[in-house]
Order: C-alpha cells, then sequence, then structure tokens
C-alpha cells in the first residue's frame, strides 16, 4: 500500500485535527501494520506540509489514545499497538448499531461506486510492465496471506487497483470508502470458502484488468463487493 494515499498533506487551518485524522487512517487501514514504525519524522512531517512540533503532538494524542508506543533512543520512534478486533459476529452486530442503517448503506454504496469506477479507469487506460506487476504481486500477496493478515493485504490489493490509476483524488476517495466499512470487514468471521471464493473474485478483477476491458472490470467488481454485502447481511440477520 502506497502511503502517500493516506499520509497526504493536510490542510493548515486544522493541521492537528487533520494530522491525527491521516495517522489514524494509515494505522487502521494497515498502511502501517500492528507493531511496524511509522516512517521518520522529519519524512512525516514533511509528507503531510506540517511542523514537525505539530506532528509530534498528533502522535501523544494516539499514544495516549493506545494507537502507538513511542520509544527513544537509537533504534526508537513511534510504532504502531492498534490491533484490529478479532472476527465476531456480535461485535458486526454492535459496529452497525453504532453506524446506523442508514450510514451502512451509504458507506457500502459510496464503496461500491468508487471500487468499480476505479477498476474501470485501470481497466480502460491499460497497464505497463511495472503497474502490472505491482497489481500481480498484491493479488499474490493477498492470495498466500496468512489469517491474521488476510485483512490488512486484502485492503493493500483494492487500494492498489485505485493507486494504479495515478489518480491521488480517486485513490484517496477508495482509502476514505474502505476506512468506512474497515471495522465491518474486520468483524466479519473468517470461513474458508468465503476465502477461497473471494480469491477467484480476485483473480477475476485482475484478469478483466489486464485484459483492457473496463466493463468486465466494473462487473467483476460488482460482484465481489455484493457478494461481501450479501455475507453482512447474513451474519446480520
Amino acid at each position: 500500500m502506497n502511503p502517500l494515499t493516506v499520509l497526504r498533506p493536510v490542510r493548515s487551518g486544522n493541521a492537528f485535527e487533520e494530522t491525527v485524522e491521516r495517522l489514524l487512517q494509515a494505522i487502521k487501514l494497515g498502511v502501517v501494520a500492528p507493531g511496524a514504525k511509522l516512517p521518520p519524522e522529519r519524512e512525516l512531517a514533511v509528507q503531510l506540509g506540517i511542523s514537525r512540533v505539530t506532528l509530534r503532538e498528533a502522535i501523544r494524542a494516539l499514544q495516549d489514545a493506545g494507537f502507538l508506543d513511542v520509544r527513544r533512543g537509537r533504534y526508537g520512534g513511534a510504532f504502531v499497538t492498534y490491533v484490529p478486533p478479532r472476527p465476531d459476529s456480535g461485535v458486526l452486530r454492535q459496529v452497525v448499531t453504532d453506524m446506523g442503517t442508514d450510514d451502512l448503506a451509504d458507506a457500502l454504496t459510496f464503496r461500491m461506486a468508487v471500487e468499480c469506477g476505479a477498476a474501470q479507469v485501470l481497466a480502460a487506460g491499460g497497464l505497463d510492465d511495472d503497474r502490472r506487476e505491482i497489481l500481480e504481486r498484491r493479488l499474490r500477496e493477498l492470495n498466500e496471506a496468512a489469517p491474521d493478515d488476510y485483512r490488512r493485504l486484502d485492503t493493500a490489493f483494492h487500494l492498489a487497483i485505485a493507486e494504479l490509476t495515478g489518480s491521488p483524488l480517486l485513490a484517496a476517495a477508495c482509502a476514505d470508502a474502505r476506512l468506512r466499512v474497515g471495522d465491518l470487514l474486520n468483524a466479519i468471521p473468517m470461513l474458508q470458502t468465503n476465502i477461497e471464493h473471494a480469491a477467484a473474485q480476485h483473480e477475476a478483477i485482475v484478469a478483466a484488468i489486464l485484459a483492457g476491458d473496463a466493463e468486465a472490470a466494473r462487473r467483476a467488481v460488482s460482484e465481489h463487493l455484493e457478494g461481501t454485502a450479501a455475507l453482512l447481511r447474513g451474519f446480520l440477520s
């Protein structure tokens, strides 16, 4: 996952609040995996377009909230301590209750629109060898993922499609859409049958994109996301 998708420059008027938001997005989407370290302070401040003072304040706030562990010394840094909740249908129901059914429907609609659009754009534009290799690598990593890392690598695969279009706005929209349903997806119990079905759908998405068939890419993403929505409804019924 390209950290630039999430860790993009913030607006100066709300620098602290938006810095916290960007860092939380990176943590919850798995751009920075549990146990991994945030980019160096100097690099991260430049990337976000903020002062190091503002960055330190945001990191301190996330440390206080339990998302980061800040260590000093030569091998120090800000390490991610957040771990997504274990899949559980009871947690899933609570997340939906907290969101509300209208917001849930809106989040799923938003995700459908932006992810289908990203696949169409990428397929229509064609891929050079470098971008083809990235997409195929993301799919391979997902297919080989251990259960504990599956959701993070699934996110990386889906966001790669948007990132490879070359549109920062589209990539950011897809990251936002994924974040809105992230807690829901993390709470869905992992079923081997579903993982195998999703793998076949992921293969179809990649095949359509690499073939340059925009309509087939849209249909493949739509079918995949409709399946996820159906799974959500099943566990909630």
